[in-house]
C-alpha cells in the first residue's frame, strides 16, 4: 500500500466527517440566534450564558488525551460526531434557557472533541507543506457544505419549524458518525503519540496566540450575529443569505490561504489577520449601518481562516510525538478565556455593546505584536 494511498484513505475519512459535522454545526449556528430570541426569549445576558456553556467542553478537550488511552483517535472522532449530531437534533425540543444550556453542552462536547482529533490526525498524516493545503481544502469543503445548508434552511424554513430543522440537521451527523465507526483509516508506521498532557516552555508563543485567539473569537461568535439580529433586525432568511455569501467567498479563499502559508510563511499570514481584525472589531463598535455590519461579518469570517497558520506554526516547532497532546492542550488554552468571555461580554453588553468589541480591538493588537515573533521561533525550532 503506497504512502499516497494511506494518506488518501485518511483524507476521505476526514472529508466525510467534516462535511456531515459541518452541516449539523452550521445549521445549528444559522438557526440558534433566531431560535433563542423568538422561541426561547433570551436577551444578551442569556445568550452570553449559552455561549459560555458552549465553550466548557473545549476547556475540557485535554481529557481527549486520556480517552485515546482506551480508544483510537479515529474512533473517538467518529463517536464525537455522533454526540454532536444528538445535541443538535435535541435543540428544537427544548426552547428555554435551561434547554439551550443542556443541548448546547451535548453538541459542544461532540464538536470540540471531534475538532481536536481532526486537527491532530491532519497534522500527523500530512507533512509541513501538505498540512496547510489539506486544512485549507477541508475548510473550503466546509464552506461549500455551509452554502448547501444555508440554501436548504432558506427553503425549509417556509415549511418546517425549528424542531424539525434541528432534528434533520443533527441526524446527518449521527449517520456519518455511525458510518465512520465501520472504517479504519489509521496506519501504524507514524510516531506514537504521547498520551499525557505536555506543557513545554518552548511552545509558549503557540500557547499565547491560541489563548488570545480563543478570547477574540468568542467575542465574534457570541456577539457578532447577535448584534445583527438585536440591533439591525436581521431575519432568519437574511442571516441565512449572509452565511451563504460568506461561505461562497470562503470556498474560493481557503485554498489561497493554504498556499499563502507555504509561500509567505506563518508570520505574514497572521500579521494580515490581526491587522484586519483590528479594523473589523472597531467597525462593529462604531457602525450604525446594517449593510456595513454584514460586510464586516463576512470579512471577519474570511480572516478567521488565517488561524490555520497557528496550527502549522506548532507543527513546525513541535516534536512529532507531541502533536495529539499539543492539539488537546491548544484547545484547552483556547477555551480558558472562551469560557469566561461570553458571559462577561453579556454583562458588558448590558452597559454598552460597543465596549465588547473595543475589548476585541485590544486583543487583536496584542496578537499582532506577538505574531512578529513567529519566524524566529520556527528558525529556532529548525536549528534545535
Amino acid at each position: 500500500m503506497t504512502d499516497a494511498y494511506k494518506k488518501r484513505r485518511m483524507y476521505l475519512f476526514l472529508l466525510v466527517l467534516v462535511i456531515c459535522s459541518g452541516a449539523a454545526f452550521q445549521g445549528w449556528r444559522t438557526l440558534l440566534n433566531n431560535f433563542a430570541v423568538e422561541a426561547a426569549g433570551l436577551d444578551g445576558l442569556g445568550m452570553g450564558v449559552v455561549q459560555s456553556v458552549r465553550e466548557v467542553p473545549g476547556f475540557l478537550a485535554l481529557l481527549a488525551i486520556y480517552m485515546i488511552l482506551f480508544i483510537s483517535e479515529h474512533r473517538l472522532a467518529a463517536l464525537s460526531v455522533i454526540v454532536l449530531g444528538l445535541g443538535v437534533a435535541m435543540t428544537g425540543l427544548l426552547p428555554s434557557l435551561a434547554g439551550l444550556v443542556f443541548t448546547t453542552l451535548v453538541m459542544s462536547f461532540g464538536f470540540h472533541y471531534y475538532e481536536t482529533m481532526n486537527q491532530s490526525l491532519t497534522l500527523q498524516y500530512f507533512d509541513r507543506t501538505e498540512a496547510p493545503v489539506v486544512m485549507a481544502r477541508l475548510r473550503s469543503i466546509t464552506a461549500l457544505t455551509n452554502i448547501t445548508v444555508g440554501a436548504v434552511i432558506y427553503f425549509l424554513a417556509k415549511a418546517l419549524g425549528y424542531t424539525e430543522m434541528f432534528a434533520l440537521l443533527g441526524g446527518v451527523a449521527v449517520f456519518a458518525g455511525l458510518w465512520a465507526l465501520t472504517r479504519d483509516p489509521s496506519r501504524p508506521d507514524l510516531p506514537p503519540q504521547l498520551k499525557k498532557m505536555t506543557f513545554r516552555p518552548r511552545y509558549w508563543l503557540f500557547y499565547a496566540l491560541t489563548f488570545l485567539s480563543g478570547a477574540r473569537r468568542q467575542i465574534f461568535v457570541a456577539f457578532a450575529v447577535f448584534l445583527l439580529v438585536s440591533k439591525f433586525g436581521y431575519s432568519i432568511k437574511q442571516i441565512t443569505i449572509l452565511f451563504v455569501c460568506n461561505n461562497i467567498i470562503n470556498y474560493f479563499a481557503n485554498p489561497i490561504i493554504g498556499r499563502s502559508i507555504n509561500k509567505y510563511g506563518e508570520r505574514a499570514v497572521l500579521t494580515v489577520e490581526y491587522t484586519v481584525l483590528t479594523f473589523v472589531f472597531l467597525g462593529y463598535a462604531l457602525t450604525d449601518s446594517a449593510i456595513l455590519a454584514g460586510v464586516l461579518y463576512i470579512l471577519d469570517n474570511i480572516v478567521f481562516n488565517f488561524a490555520i497558520a497557528i496550527k502549522t506554526f506548532y507543527q513546525k516547532i513541535a516534536d512529532p510525538q507531541d502533536i495529539a497532546s499539543g492539539m488537546a492542550v491548544g484547545f484547552t488554552i483556547n477555551h480558558i478565556a472562551a469560557v469566561a468571555v461570553p458571559i462577561t461580554g453579556g454583562l458588558i453588553w448590558l452597559a454598552d455593546y460597543r465596549l465588547v468589541f473595543l475589548v476585541a480591538v485590544g486583543l487583536s493588537l496584542v496578537s499582532l505584536g506577538l505574531s512578529q515573533l513567529v519566524s524566529g521561533q520556527i528558525r529556532a525550532g529548525s536549528e534545535s
